[in-house]
């Protein structure tokens, strides 16, 4: 297909997209649901599943697959870019507040995600259209259980801040344990995709790799980044020099990333996660944040939405399948989650508030179920069913959270020791 041909349909697919995700990320928000909720869905409708399905011949018209290689490119800078900008909201000071309980709350929301993978793998294995037949029962085992373990971060820091929780011993505990899963969950994924594929020597540069540019940027990066930021005037516009500076380093980061055969993901939320907060953040994030969470990710959620086929989840094998890995979804993260923090001392609505929000897996798990299919680990089967599983869980997460605190109004007053960072709980 000739350039100009494909830039015509680009503009076309954008504007199709942005208004599409717009409308049902607003009916989502009357609903009580987050934006990006809506966008997700909004993605899925887009695909197969139901444009599709009612009106093939649009759909076909419209996303043309010889088209979706200009698309794919927009969808991984843009998630590349937010998660640069998760990475930027990283805050260590929330392992040092609530170690003990974060610990035990984040061990049982990867040890039990992973037991139950280990579990289920030999099975799905057999099933057709789940695993590529190349893949070895540890990397599928390994992959299964990062899905599984995966938590909604960005969504779970949102909920956390908008009801005011974000300075009290739930929302510090919630942040915490979030924060270690996902770290575990992705680097695990990154030994997935280096070992893929039974090359070890491939295997072993991107794990070494890997290690040697997080080492970098932890002792050496977090310097330089540091008289970056110094450039930044919280009186005073961010100056574009400074500003295409951040935007090269990301690029060369998720190069670095994608090169050594992890993925650019990996290098965005690392250099996200080093840079200096103060002025120089805030002004990032007020830059790009709207950006890319108006454009950029739609792009991504469409993308995901047309490799995804809920119509295939309907056969026998498949619905089976699925009905299993959500059962082991919401046991592994939700009902593990809250047995640990009530271990932990916390008690029952902080518990079961705490199961609700890191049993939601949102975008974080549509761009790790991107990268196994990308990488070939994964089919569409699978990727389906845990598409279905991160719309379930994310839109399960708000309405739950919030029935938990109204059934339980008599806990807003702080109890002992429920304070985190030196400052009064907020509930």
């Amino acid at each position: 297909m000739p350039t100009a041909q494909l830039s015509v349909y680009f503009f076309l697919q954008a504007a199709v997209i942005l208004l599409v995700c717009r409308l049902v990320g607003r009916l989502a928000q009357r609903m009580g649901q987050p934006q990006v909720v809506g966008e997700m869905i909004a993605g899925v409708t887009l695909g197969p599943s139901l444009l599709g399905w009612l009106l093939p011949d649009l759909q076909a018209a419209l996303f043309p697959v010889r088209t979706l290689d200009t698309l794919y490119v927009f969808a991984q800078f843009g998630v590349g870019l937010y998660m640069f900008l998760v990475g930027t909201e990283f805050r260590s000071d929330h392992f040092r507040a609530r170690l003990r309980g974060a610990a035990l709350v984040s061990v049982a929301g990867i040890a039990v995600p992973f037991a139950l993978a280990f579990a289920l793998a030999p099975w799905l294995l057999g099933v057709p259209n789940l695993f590529a037949e190349d893949v070895r029962l540890s990397d599928a085992s390994l992959f299964l259980g990062a899905a599984i373990a995966i938590t909604a971060f960005p969504m779970l820091a949102r909920i956390i801040h908008e009801r005011g929780l974000a300075g009290s011993a739930l929302g510090t505990l919630a942040l915490t344990a979030g924060a270690i899963d996902d770290a575990a969950a992705w680097c695990i994924l990154a030994v997935v995709l280096a070992s893929f594929g039974g090359s070890w020597d491939s295997a072993w540069l991107a794990i070494g790799g890997g290690i040697a540019f997080a080492v970098f940027m932890l002792l050496v990066g977090r310097r330089l980044l540091r008289r970056l930021a110094d450039h930044a005037r919280p009186d005073a516009p961010l100056g574009a020099t400074t500003l295409a500076t951040v935007l090269g380093l990301f690029c060369l980061s998720a190069w670095m990333m994608d090169a050594i055969g992890i993925h650019a993901v990996f290098g965005g939320f690392l250099l996200g996660a080093c840079m200096p907060k103060g002025a120089l953040v805030d002004k990032l994030r007020a830059l790009l944040q709207p950006f890319v969470v108006v454009f950029f990710l739609p792009m991504f959620f469409t993308f995901s939405g047309l490799k995804t086929d809920l119509g295939m989840v309907l056969s026998p094998q498949l619905a089976l399948a699925a009905g299993a890995i959500l059962l082991a979804s919401f046991a592994g993260k939700g009902l593990a989650c809250w047995a640990a923090a009530r271990v932990a001392g916390e008690r029952p609505r902080d518990a079961q508030a705490i199961g609700a929000l890191m049993n939601a897996r949102g975008l974080m798990e549509l761009i790790l179920i991107n990268i196994g299919l990308q990488a070939g680990v994964i089919e569409p089967g699978l990727f389906s069913i845990l598409v279905l599983m991160a719309i379930v869980t994310t839109l399960m997460a708000t309405p739950l959270f919030n029935w938990i605190v109204r059934r339980h109004p008599g806990d807003d007053a702080p109890v002992a020791g429920d304070k985190a960072d030196g400052q009064p709980a907020t509930r």
